[in-house]
C-alpha cells in the first residue's frame, strides 16, 4: 500500500489551498491528494489539477459541518484500503515534522506502524503585525514566526485504522492517546493579516445565507459576524501574549496525556484544552516548511 494520502474540503480559500498543495503535494504527491470541491469552484479545480478532485453542490446548509464530516469520514475509511496513513482536516490545517530530527513527513510516517491515530500537537502561526510587516508569498514559515499553542488543533487526524471522527476532527473514539513529539499540527487562520479579512469576509456571508443563527446552526461560531470581533484589535492582541524561552513542547504533551479520558459517554477521548496565553518563535529549522 501507499505510505499516505491526504484530505481535505475546500470552498474558495485559494489563499490556504495554495499552502495546503504545495504541502501535501509537494511530498506525497498529488494523485495522493483528495479535495473535495464544494461549490465546485473554478479556482479550486485549476488550483488543484493533478489531485483527486470531487466536486460537490454548494447550497447553504445549516447543518454544513455535520454533513461535512460524514463525508470525510467516510472518504478516511475507505482511503485506508489502499493507504497505510490518512491525514485529514480543513484546508487551513497542515501536518508537519520537526525538520530537527532530518525525516519529512513521508518517512516519517513509514516509520509509524499501522492501527493506530496520531494527535500532532496544535500550534496557531499567528501574525505579529508589529514585527512581521513583509507579506506572505511563496512560503508562510519565514515571513511568520511566531505561533502561540492551540490544544483545540491537537487533532487526531492521522489514521490508520477504523475509528470514528468527531464533527470538526477533535475527537475520535480511539482509545490510546498517541502524540510523537516532532509532530504538530501547524493552524493558518490567523497567519496573514490581510488574508484573515478577506476569509472571514466570505465566511460571514456563507453563514448568513443560510438564514440561520449562531444557536441553531450546524455550522463553527467563528463563521458568524456577529462572533467575529474587531480585526485588527485581534491581530494587535497577539503582541500581548507572554514570550517564552526556547521552544520545548513537552510540558504541553504531558498535560495532554494527564488528563486523557473518555468524553462521557460518547464513544469518543479527549483531553483538556486550556486557553494558554503564551508564545513561542519557531526555531530557524522550521523557516520555509510550508
Amino acid at each position: 500500500m501507499q505510505t499516505a494520502a491526504a484530505v481535505t474540503m475546500v470552498r474558495d480559500d485559494a489563499f490556504f489551498l495554495k499552502a495546503w498543495l504545495r504541502h501535501y503535494g509537494g511530498q506525497f504527491g498529488r494523485e495522493n491528494c483528495y479535495i473535495v470541491n464544494h461549490g465546485r469552484g473554478d479556482e479550486v479545480a485549476r488550483l488543484a489539477e493533478g489531485c483527486n478532485v470531487i466536486g460537490l453542490p454548494g447550497d447553504p446548509h445549516p447543518n454544513f459541518d455535520i454533513k461535512r464530516w460524514r463525508l470525510l469520514n467516510g472518504l478516511v475509511a475507505g482511503l485506508r484500503n489502499y493507504y497505510n496513513h490518512v491525514i485529514v482536516g480543513d484546508v487551513d490545517e497542515l501536518v508537519v515534522v520537526d525538520p530537527e530530527g532530518g525525516r519529512d513527513l513521508v518517512s516519517f510516517l513509514a516509520t509509524v506502524p499501522a492501527n493506530r491515530v496520531l494527535t500532532p500537537l496544535g500550534l496557531e502561526v499567528i501574525h505579529r503585525i508589529d514585527v512581521e510587516p513583509e507579506p506572505v508569498t511563496d512560503t508562510i514559515l519565514g515571513p511568520r514566526r511566531h505561533v502561540r499553542p492551540a490544544p483545540h488543533y491537537s487533532k487526531p487526524c492521522v489514521i490508520s485504522t477504523p475509528t470514528k471522527i468527531a464533527r470538526g476532527g477533535h475527537f475520535t473514539q480511539n482509545e490510546k492517546l498517541r502524540a510523537p513529539d516532532d509532530l504538530y499540527l501547524l493552524h493558518l487562520k490567523f497567519c496573514d493579516f490581510a488574508n484573515y479579512a478577506e476569509v472571514m469576509n466570505r465566511r460571514n456571508a456563507v453563514s448568513e445565507a443560510t438564514g440561520a443563527g449562531v444557536k441553531e446552526a450546524s455550522i463553527g461560531r467563528h463563521w458568524f459576524a456577529e462572533a467575529r470581533g474587531e480585526d485588527r484589535a485581534v491581530f494587535e492582541a497577539f503582541a500581548d501574549l507572554d514570550m517564552q524561552e526556547g521552544f520545548d513542547m513537552g510540558p504541553l504533551r504531558r498535560k495532554m496525556h494527564r488528563s486523557w479520558r473518555a468524553r462521557g459517554e460518547t464513544g469518543y477521548w479527549e483531553f483538556d484544552r486550556p486557553a494558554y496565553q503564551t508564545q513561542y518563535l519557531l526555531p530557524e529549522r522550521f523557516v520555509g516548511l510550508i
